[in-house]
């Protein structure tokens, strides 16, 4: 019902409207044709025949493409628009266009383009978007284009590729991605590998290359050695502590995150706490624990302190600052996150843990210690909850994880004001 509507519009609005008057329209080969070109048109002409089947704009000074350009267009199946002055397509700009199959955008400026609206063109099978200022594609660019045969991205600004960008092309018999600025890092290894061993054919091999790093410039991509790549991990450490002999109202609680990955990953911090989120791109503290130029700190000292060794340390832990705490490491190859939640609770009150676990706490004669009964035992691995007990005395103090897993720590003593402090960490 909705193609019979679709093709009653197209032929009311044949009888009804002409050709704009600086094109010239006509049938050739069966198509209906609107021959625009060489025009000197600032925008798309509006008046179109309903079923223009071919359309050429080229060798114009349009600026943009905004959103509906092609509305009155639905059965279009070739839209050149070569040479012009495009440098943004915006977001609906084609998305009308479904039976789409020739696309030429080539000679253009452009650096912004709607790329989400590739995926209602599912009939395409010629995109030419060359000699443009294309920097990035998003790795689902091309999800719906299964009917693709050419692929045409040489002369853009591209850097780099998002892995898995052409698998969805399973039509496509050529590629030309040739005179774009690679960076020849981890990132860009798998087209390397993708790009030997692909059936599609990749024109002028010899001219894709590496710009950056400075030592590989120039180098061709199918020569480039392997490099030694690897994606993100990271494992999150805590430990308590108090400074020196001398006890003060609160505590140093410290995180650590241990990062490894190939480049070097940078490392985030995500703190969710009952007066907010804060987040944090590690370093904002120098080793004397100073705000670095461009972090936020009236005192000199952010409340939350992050080192470039992957430290984290919150001085003076309070109720304020229970929450939960992530780190995470990204690199171009991917990323990785560790979380921990951490409350504070009063032996002998009870209360509930961070993951809304019943605890109550009471003394252990003859212990020196504090000990927790769990009245939730833990039912997988993202209900591992660890719980440190602190000692009033100068006893060891034990360690306990709700898996029944036990340690040995140093002591320590934990005060705000009057009250022995409980603790309780919830890692996943």
């Amino acid at each position: 019902m909705q193609e019979l509507r679709l093709l009653c519009w197209v032929a009311l609005m044949g009888l009804v409207q002409a050709c704009p008057k600086l094109c010239d329209c006509g049938e050739k080969y069966g198509f209906q044709i609107a021959d625009c070109a060489y025009r000197d048109l600032e925008a798309v002409p509006p008046g179109f025949l309903g079923n223009v089947t071919t359309l050429s704009l080229s060798a114009n000074r349009l600026p943009s493409l905004p959103e509906g350009a092609f509305r009155e267009v639905p059965l279009l199946q070739s839209l050149w628009l070569a040479h012009n002055e495009i440098r943004m397509v915006a977001a609906g700009a084609l998305a009308s266009l479904g039976r789409l199959k020739s696309l030429d955008l080539s000679h253009n400026l452009i650096s912004d383009f709607a790329w989400s609206d590739l995926h209602n063109l599912s009939a395409l099978q010629l995109l030419k978007m060359d000699s443009n200022q294309l920097t990035f594609i998003p790795r689902d660019a091309f999800r719906s284009l299964r009917a693709l045969r050419s692929l045409q991205l040489n002369h853009n600004r591209l850097h780099t590729l998002a892995e898995g960008t052409f698998e969805p092309l399973t039509a496509l018999s050529h590629l030309q991605i040739n005179d774009n600025p690679f960076d020849c890092t981890c990132s860009i290894m798998w087209f390397k590998t993708w790009a030997l061993t692909t059936t599609v054919s990749i024109p002028e091999q010899d001219n894709i290359t590496c710009t950056s790093p400075h030592v590989l410039k120039g180098t061709r991509l199918n020569r480039l050695l392997p490099l030694p790549c690897s994606a993100p991990s990271v494992q999150l450490t805590y430990q308590p502590s108090q400074d020196g002999a001398e006890l003060q109202p609160g505590f140093v609680l410290a995180l650590h995150c241990d990062v490894d990955g190939q480049p070097t990953p940078q490392l985030h911090w995500h703190i969710q706490t009952p007066r907010g989120t804060v987040e944090i791109a590690s370093p904002n503290v120098g080793a004397d624990g100073r705000a670095l130029p461009g972090a936020l700190a009236a005192s000199g000292r952010p409340r939350f302190q992050a080192f470039a060794n992957g430290s984290l340390l919150i001085p003076d832990f309070g109720k304020l600052e229970e929450g939960t705490y992530s780190c995470l490491a990204t690199n171009e190859l991917g990323s990785a996150e560790s979380s921990v939640n951490v409350a504070l609770a009063t032996p002998g009150e009870g209360g509930e843990d961070a993951l809304g676990r019943r605890f109550h706490g009471k003394a252990a004669e003859g212990k020196g210690c504090y000990t927790v009964d769990n009245e939730v035992q833990p039912s997988g691995p993202e209900d591992n909850v660890v719980i440190i007990y602190l000692s009033r005395t100068g006893g060891p103090v034990a360690v306990t994880t709700g898996e029944g897993v036990s340690a040995r720590q140093p002591p320590g003593l934990l005060l705000l004001g009057q009250s022995l402090l409980l603790l309780v960490l919830a890692s996943f």
